[in-house]
């Protein structure tokens, strides 16, 4: 142990814990005893006292030492700690089964592995003497937004599925079928990108769990987005209302789902058959679980901590006495999956064929609810005893706990980063991108114990470098681009490194300011990034040149202002600078516009973000429509009608109307 340092630091810096870190505003923060020692044990380091803090530290640093997945990128020479005397032989096995002897040198107390031999990326098996392990060998750089287009700057839309209208019929909010005809839309208007909410597996059986961002499962797909019109089904009717009223379509697609399934033809039943088998142990673990979510759920059990204990192992025998007596309702998760699948893989076939250079641009949550499916059928991968959220900052004094879970990093490496590999690889098999949801969490989170404050967590690091090769991996292999949600208080260092990977970061409008307020010019914009006009967080153009946000704010007490007159004296201030930030750029000209007046404002936020050197720009649809409203108000349960906003007539339609056209042509032009 190093001299003045005690057993409690050094067990939290090897774990990966960050004892000293700085708040938003730059003030140096250090977290108590209690609330580390409490992270400690919830991570499994128990440090009651010196002597467990000690065993835990003997234990972390052996880990750390034995570990059985490394990786580099391509041409560069591994080093690993060196065991024993001598030398002995190293040899790789690549992926598609070659075997070649690598160069191996002893230096000090490490060997060093030469593989400059190697050509091929990817998880290729490691054995040196008695010791195999896995080696990744990724590529210096993901596939970038150029190389989808190269010479040419794309501009897309951000798109909440829900919110869309179908084409054909009224349905009770917007699916997988529903997408596919917004992309064809969308390109027809010179679009090459549709960036979607998440479309993860949810919980069916509760229809208050639809917000996409606290899923059951990352590894499957929200069934209740599957187009039952593929196997000549008919999807639920619903209602014409400006909101989704989910308590009632939830129950009527899922009546949609089961009269599909019923009505399957033979060739259908041989796809499911075909799917599951290929898709093997884990559609099996979740579509048990969703039959048991939707068995035990009108017990009051809202996760599947709240089932009987025996039903908490999904190896035990009570579970696979359950999947045995219930092999339809099994197989009709399973079947809605197939579906789900097969409706989505549908839409980018629709938006490729119809001209895009990209299509769906899939986006990743930051994690999953630990009473999901996931933290049911692989609990060893994910944080126990922790949830993911925010420190205290300006905007939140208290802290944020988002109450869901996350990949331990222990688990990671001891695991081969199967689950992380495995997300990936779910959200890129049907789409041209990904946007990773506060990417942040690649390289940290902070985390919470259960029952303790927000403000008693601590930042927890993550395995970054090997994150982003297997990022790069999966990225080339499925030739789709990377967009990393890179907003907030973002860890030094960081972005550069993403830049360096050709993960694209988030250029969002509002946030682009100089230190006295002034927005800056889009040709001081970082060109090694994507940009927005707005999030699903945050006010739409329109909605924020009304003061629609201020209405909001006033009506929720929610607002920072020493008056409501104040906030909105203030945004006429605002209303000033924008504009004349849209003059300096020539996205504008003219006298600035009444507040009431935003489509010259929409026009021109258009053009603004077009001529950014940025290789992608996106506009959320309700930026591309001129809608007032936000899809998602951050801090708001019933409060605000999250996620239930549709859009006001199916998109062909909304994409034929003058303005909207106008809009549209403006940005593509803006872009060449």
């Amino acid at each position: 142990m190093r001299a003045g340092i005690s057993s409690l630091d050094l067990l939290a810096t090897t774990v990966g814990l960050q004892r000293d870190w700085s708040d938003a505003e730059g003030r140096p923060q250090r977290v108590a005893d209690d609330h580390l020692r409490r992270v400690l044990a919830a991570l499994g380091y128990p440090a009651a006292g010196e002597a467990e803090a000690a065993a835990s530290l003997a234990r972390a640093l052996e880990e750390a030492r034995t570990a059985s997945f490394h990786s580099i990128d391509l041409g560069d020479d591994l080093i690993l700690p060196a065991d024993g005397a001598g030398e002995p032989k190293a040899e790789i096995a690549l992926e598609d089964g070659t075997v070649q002897a690598l160069p191996l040198t002893r230096e000090g107390e490490s060997w060093r592995i030469a593989t400059a031999g190697i050509a091929a990326t990817g998880y290729h098996t490691l054995t040196i003497g008695a010791r195999s392990l896995t080696l990744a060998i990724a590529p210096k750089r993901c596939f970038a937004i150029a190389d989808a287009a190269p010479g040419r700057r794309l501009w897309g839309a951000a798109v909440q599925v829900p919110s869309l209208r179908d084409e054909a019929a009224e349905t009770g909010y917007g699916g997988f079928g529903t997408l596919a005809d917004a992309a064809r839309a969308l390109a027809a208007t010179g679009a090459d990108a549709v960036a979607i909410s998440p479309a993860h597996a949810l919980f069916p059986a509760d229809v208050t769990r639809f917000s996409p961002y606290a899923p059951s499962s990352r590894l499957f797909l929200n069934i209740l987005f599957a187009d039952p019109r593929l196997i000549g089904a008919e999807p639920a009717a619903g209602e014409a209302g400006a909101l989704i009223d989910w308590a009632a379509a939830i129950p009527a697609q899922m009546a949609a789902l089961r009269a599909a399934f019923a009505g399957r033809s033979d060739a259908a039943r041989q796809q499911v058959a075909e799917y599951r088998r290929a898709a093997g142990a884990e559609l099996e673990h979740h579509a048990v679980f969703d039959a048991l979510h939707a068995h035990f759920f009108a017990t009051g059990a809202r996760g599947w901590q709240g089932w009987p204990a025996e039903y908490h192992d999904p190896e035990g025998a009570a579970v696979r006495r359950f999947a045995a007596g219930h092999p339809e309702e099994v197989e009709f998760f399973a079947f809605a999956q197939w579906l789900a699948k097969a409706s989505l893989d549908a839409a980018q076939q629709a938006a490729t064929q119809a001209g895009m250079a990209v299509g769906l641009i899939s986006d990743l949550a930051v994690g999953m609810d630990s009473g999901g499916s996931h933290a049911w059928s692989r609990p060893d991968d994910l944080l126990t005893g922790l949830s993911i959220g925010a420190p205290p900052d300006p905007l939140g004094p208290r802290g944020q706990d988002w109450g869901i879970t996350g990949f331990a990093p222990l688990a990671l490496r001891r695991t081969g980063f199967a689950g992380f590999i495995g997300t990936l690889r779910a959200a890129l098999d049907h789409a041209g991108g990904i946007r990773i949801d506060h990417i942040l969490g690649l390289s940290r989170l902070w985390v919470i114990p259960h029952g303790a404050a927000s403000a008693e967590g601590a930042y927890l690091t993550y395995p970054l470098e090997d994150m982003l090769r297997i990022l790069a991996i999966e990225s080339t292999r499925a030739r789709a681009i990377v967009i990393g949600e890179d907003l907030g208080t973002v860890p030094e260092g960081l972005r550069p490194k993403l830049a360096a990977r050709a993960v694209a970061g988030m250029n969002v409008l509002w946030f682009e300011r100089d230190g006295d307020g002034a927005f800056v010019p889009p040709s001081r914009w970082r060109a090694a990034s994507v940009a927005m006009s707005g999030t699903h967080d945050l006010p739409t153009v329109a909605g924020w040149w009304r003061g629609r946000d201020i209405d909001w704010a006033w009506r929720l007490g929610r607002s920072g202002a020493a008056s409501e007159d104040d906030d909105r004296r203030h945004r006429q201030e605002e209303r000033g600078l924008l504009w004349e930030a849209f003059r300096q750029s020539g996205a504008a000209e003219g006298e600035q516009p009444a507040e009431h007046d935003v489509w010259p404002v929409l026009e021109a936020a258009a053009a603004h973000i077009g001529v950014t050197p940025c290789d992608l720009a996106i506009l959320p649809l309700e930026d591309l429509l001129g809608l007032d409203e936000q899809p998602n108000l951050p801090g708001t349960m019933d409060e605000h009608p999250n996620w239930r906003r549709r859009m006001p007539a199916p998109l062909s339609e909304c994409l034929s109307r003058p303005e909207v056209a106008r809009r549209a042509a403006r940005i593509g032009r803006a872009r060449r």
